[in-house]
């Protein structure tokens, strides 16, 4: 029986990947794509479900979000819904997962299954590769702010030991100079470490089925997607923000196509199956996210009450309450916040005793930036917050789907995202 890789590259864009092969520049991708085409997917139609924490369910579970209802990303292993681990384990197959994007770790004997930095459940990983995961969590959740804590740095260093290939050393020092001046190799950084441990545990357990999801490419579409040099429009980051010859996009699909080279040619070669579930398109014109400094001192400040606030991507966190008449409460205040040109501060979402709220204002916070909020005020918001990027690119729900153990035409129309469930369930 022939194992299957599932590699989840959030939010890659083919046109680009197309546009990057045809310079050279990504020859695995290239044969890939010659030798087997590739399929489009498409999701959902309305554009606030375009968001990668349901897609990522969808391919999953095989259910849209019409049939699987979660919304937040965090909330996968509340839904109680049947994944693809357990339904393959279920068939008597060793099953591993590394990442996965909003995912449950729901299946008693996985050969391993480390979460994404953002979702709570359990981790299935020896001793070394926890710690690591926890410095990765603390990373991944100060990166705006460029903060490591000393424990987080000791035992990310210590997963670097054991679990980095001898041959990426090199790659990891560049990455590693490169990122204590500039936030972008950050990622890349991330996505290389991710990449070599899951290698290390794939060749440590042989499963029969696992997956690696990636997101620094997401990650930097976001931020540079107007660097990049196959982007066409007429926007083009400050050189304050990123110099014009600077393409993280680039750099991170380089990555990528080092990768796909390494899991093509683990031992005994696997199928693999390469999806996106999404990808970006450039943003109509540029957008700021901020991200609160502290986001429970924040709240206090204005008058909300809560039990625990967990900061999630970028500019979003959960806040939750004791009850519904508590969230009620500080779901008001944070939708009453306006900057000083009565613009919205935040966006919540209100699910009964927990609040997914978004901090959405797209300009400029400048000193002395004035918020004001039902009941209270803020002299100057730009004390609590910390600029995370120029927003460049946006979500499409079409994605990619590439199969090294079939042959397909971008030309054809879009399969259901919600259909890579059968395809990966057939392949054995």
């Amino acid at each position: 029986m022939t194992a299957l890789l599932c590699l989840e590259l959030n939010e890659l864009n083919f046109e680009f990947v197309e546009h990057y092969a045809r310079r050279g520049e990504l020859p695995q991708f290239g044969r890939l794509i010659a030798a087997h085409g590739y399929s489009r997917t498409r999701s959902e139609a309305a554009y606030e479900h375009i968001e990668p924490w349901i897609q990522w369910l969808t391919v999953h579970t095989g259910k849209a979000y019409a049939e699987h209802k979660v919304f937040r990303l965090g909330d996968g292993p509340q839904a109680g819904l049947r994944q693809i681990w357990e339904e393959l384990a279920s068939k008597g197959l060793k099953v591993g997962a590394f990442s996965p994007m909003n995912a449950a770790n729901a299946v008693a004997d996985a050969a391993f299954f480390v979460p994404d930095p953002w979702t709570r459940t359990s981790v299935a990983a020896p001793a070394l590769m926890r710690a690591a995961y926890q410095a990765i969590c603390q990373a991944v959740g100060d990166n705006a702010q460029g903060r490591v804590t000393p424990l987080s740095a000791l035992e990310l260093a210590l997963g670097l030991a054991a679990y980095a290939r001898p041959a990426h050393w090199g790659e990891y020092f560049e990455l590693g100079f490169a990122g204590l001046r500039n936030h972008w190799p950050r990622a890349v950084f991330l996505d290389r470490f991710l990449a070599d441990c899951f290698v290390r545990l794939w060749r440590r357990t042989r499963p029969d089925f696992a997956t690696l999801f990636l997101n620094g490419a997401a990650h930097l579409q976001h931020h540079y997607l107007f660097n990049s040099a196959a982007y066409r429009g007429p926007y083009r980051n400050p050189a304050w923000y990123l110099p014009p010859a600077v393409d993280p996009v680039l750099e991170i699909y380089r990555l990528y196509d080092r990768i796909v080279g390494e899991c093509l040619a683990l031992e005994p070669r696997p199928r693999v199956m390469l999806a996106t579930g999404l990808h970006q398109d450039a943003m109509d014109e540029p957008a700021f996210y901020w991200r609160l400094r502290d986001h429970g001192a924040f709240l206090r400040a204005i008058g909300c009450d809560f039990e625990r606030v967990e900061p999630r991507m970028s500019r979003d966190f959960l806040v939750a309450c004791k009850d519904a008449a508590q969230a009620r409460h500080s779901a008001a205040r944070l939708a009453s916040g306006r900057a000083p040109d009565g613009a919205a501060l935040f966006e919540v979402d209100n699910r009964g005793d927990t609040l997914f709220v978004m901090l959405t204002y797209p300009r400029e916070i400048a000193p002395g930036f004035a918020a004001r909020f039902e009941g209270a005020a803020v002299d100057d918001l730009s004390r609590e917050v910390v600029f995370v990027a120029l927003k460049n690119g946006q979500h499409n729900g079409v994605g990619y789907f590439l199969d090294t153990g079939a042959r397909a035409s971008p030309a054809a129309e879009p399969i259901p995202l919600a259909e890579l469930w059968q395809r990966m369930v057939s392949a054995f």
